[in-house]
């Protein structure tokens, strides 16, 4: 079940919903539990059960590491051996496929490959399970000695099948007891439905295009086209990986959980390097602090640190998919970013703005190729039909036909990326708040408001009813 779903949100939520405020505190977290498992089971039964088999494991690993009698070399022989037993599990469902592929090309092999089908989520609930015991080895977290509270923080249903990734920390105190209020309920409402329109209105239509567009030879686009492409899933992926991280965190407020945000508008970056500290924000700091930091960090010297670059970026890389071209694109923003460090970050300082973004978009765009494409030789071609190189048209009828029936979607989309509501929700505060209060903007904010989120909800609901494309990008991950 994905919450871009009619069943989600007019029978599953609402239930839910109405079931938990009625039940006294004390079984509000094991009704949260059994709805979690419910709501992951729902599109994959079987799965369920190796979900259960992750948090037994990590709830008996967290109480081993934290063993005070331990010695240290016991203490670490657990931490390893809770590391490698999830990355066992990760590895056997997303990359077993991917090795074997690789051995029998290497090797004139022919191993039997059936691909397995990839549990939902089970990128973003390893790396939460493996926080935990990692956290509680570090001192860093208190052990959890319920395994029904420890259950409810790896399968809690609004993060759980497409993040963020929650770290343990963030919501332990919430887990024992946490505030529910009008005011955070609310807030939680708007910002799933602001979510769920990222998602539905702006995502999904853009998806067709880029679907569309990359599932056409090369040799049949255009240089206008294939950039109409890419800009399509720049938007696309944006939308739907920060319209469903809206829809988790306004669901976590909903039922009193505080987690924290996820995409700070990216495309408004003027460095790679910036990018990342604003895309994805979870990942990038999970990475940082289980990988980066232990391998050395930037402590350990110069070359030592472009090493541990492009072991993170490699690894955050593989992390997406198990494919060379997922690997190229994380290599790819190591290099990056070691280049900024090396020299480059200075250079684009003193650059004139626009130019600043227009080498951050440049580059992320190329990325998104890697990204977006089936394979290497797919992903060379594209690019070099970006920029004119592969001796195709620069605009044909097919491209004016894009631009015709989807300008407004593009031009929609490029708005909404870039941080002009909150500037917006700024200026309604300075004109309904303090001495200069103006009644008009008052009574605009606080009925307006409402009916604003109204509209856009069943707008939302309109798109799903007539429209059964509905893509779930984290099929991959």
């Amino acid at each position: 079940m994905v919450f871009s779903n009619l069943v989600f949100l007019f029978v599953f939520l609402p239930i839910v919903l109405i079931v938990y405020f009625l039940l006294p505190s004390k079984f509000k977290n094991f009704f949260l539990l059994i709805v979690s498992l419910f709501f992951y089971a729902w599109g994959e039964p079987i799965y369920v059960l190796l979900m259960i088999a992750s948090i037994i494991l990590n709830y008996v690993f967290g109480l081993l590491v934290s063993r005070t009698n331990s010695s240290n070399s016991e203490k670490k022989a657990y931490i390893v051996l809770s590391i490698l037993t999830n990355l066992a599990i990760l590895g056997y469902y997303k990359y077993s496929t991917f090795l074997i592929e690789n051995i029998n090309a290497l090797f004139g092999l022919d191993i039997a490959n059936e691909p397995l089908p990839l549990p939902i989520g089970i990128s973003f609930f390893t790396f939460q399970a493996m926080s935990y015991v990692i956290d509680v080895y570090r001192n860093d977290a208190k052990v959890q000695k319920n395994i029904l509270d420890l259950a409810l923080y790896i399968a809690l249903f609004p993060q759980l099948v497409a993040g963020p990734i929650v770290r343990y920390t963030t919501i332990a105190e919430e887990l024992k007891k946490r505030v529910h209020s009008v005011e955070l309920f609310s807030d939680g409402v708007r910002q799933f439905i602001i979510g769920l329109g990222k998602k539905v209105i702006i995502a999904n239509p853009l998806g067709g295009i880029a679907d569309t567009i990359f599932s056409t030879g090369t040799s049949d686009l255009s240089v206008t086209t294939a950039w109409i492409g890419i800009l399509a899933y720049t938007l696309q992926i944006y939308f739907d990986f920060s319209g469903y991280s809206d829809m988790a965190i306004g669901l976590g407020k909903m039922f009193g959980f505080k987690f924290l945000e996820n995409f700070n508008y990216p495309y408004i970056s003027r460095s790679v390097s910036e990018f990342w500290r604003r895309w994805h924000i979870s990942l990038s700091s999970w990475f940082r602090d289980y990988i980066y930091i232990p391998l050395g960090g930037n402590r350990k010297g110069v070359w030592k640190t472009y090493r541990n670059i492009l072991i993170v970026w490699t690894a955050t890389g593989f992390w997406h998919g198990a494919s060379w071209t997922f690997m190229a694109w994380g290599f790819y923003y190591g290099f990056i970013i070691c280049i900024e460090r090396v020299g480059l970050g200075k250079v684009i300082d003193k650059m004139w703005r626009p130019l600043q973004h227009l080498y951050v978009l440049i580059l992320v765009m190329i990325g998104w190729v890697f990204f977006r494409a089936d394979n290497f030789s797919y992903s060379i071609e594209f690019i070099q039909t970006m920029f004119g190189l592969n001796g195709t048209s620069l605009f044909d009828n097919t491209a004016i036909s894009y631009i015709n029936d989807n300008a407004y979607l593009l031009v929609l989309g490029i708005i909404v990326s870039i941080p002009i509501y909150p500037w917006i929700v700024k200026k309604m505060d300075q004109l309904t708040k303090g001495e200069k209060r103006s009644t008009f903007f008052s009574v605009l904010r606080y009925v307006g408001g409402p009916l604003l989120y109204f509209v856009l909800f069943l707008l939302v609901t309109m798109f799903l009813v007539n429209s059964t494309y509905n893509p779930f990008i984290y099929f991959r991950f």
